[in-house]
């Protein structure tokens, strides 16, 4: 996993809500908050975005822009952006590019079964694409609420 002060990888190239091509490089002079999770639509990442989507306007008004990923196709993202009024974009990485290149795709243990997914994380970008802050193995019920507090220091 990608810790603080390393370099984000700018020119991987996955699908937004919208379908269209995009990469962190077209946010290049912003501050982003890149959250990754596991599948629209299940309790942990409803509650995860929801909390996101509440948080918005504080977070914005210090100039950084949230983008939430999963390997969710693009149709899925809109239906779960609008059916929870998602306030900011969602990126589809069904190859698990962007993850794999932030190490947040890998295997995971859940009732004593390994398997591959997205170890739900959470990375402050700079303007110049070095990540300030990492929240690894994140918690969706209070996440929202650290990256505030975080952001109030």
């Amino acid at each position: 996993m990608l810790k603080e002060k390393d370099q984000a990888p700018l020119d991987v190239i996955i699908i937004n809500e919208k379908g269209q091509k995009i990469s962190l490089k077209h946010f290049f002079g912003q501050k982003i908050l890149l959250y990754f999770y596991p599948k629209d639509n299940t309790p942990g990442c409803t509650i995860e975005a929801c909390n996101f989507r509440d948080a918005n306007r504080e977070i914005s008004a210090k100039g950084i822009q949230i983008i939430g990923v999963s390997k969710d196709p693009q149709s899925s993202h809109q239906k779960f952006k609008n059916k929870f009024s998602l306030n900011f974009p969602l990126w589809s990485d069904p190859e698990q590019k962007l993850m794999k290149a932030f190490g947040v795709w890998g295997e995971k243990k859940m009732m004593g079964k390994a398997y591959f997914g997205t170890k739900r994380s959470t990375f402050l970008i700079d303007e110049k694409g070095k990540i300030i802050k990492v929240w690894p193995n994140v918690r969706a019920k209070q996440h929202s609420q650290e990256v505030l507090n975080y952001l109030e220091l």
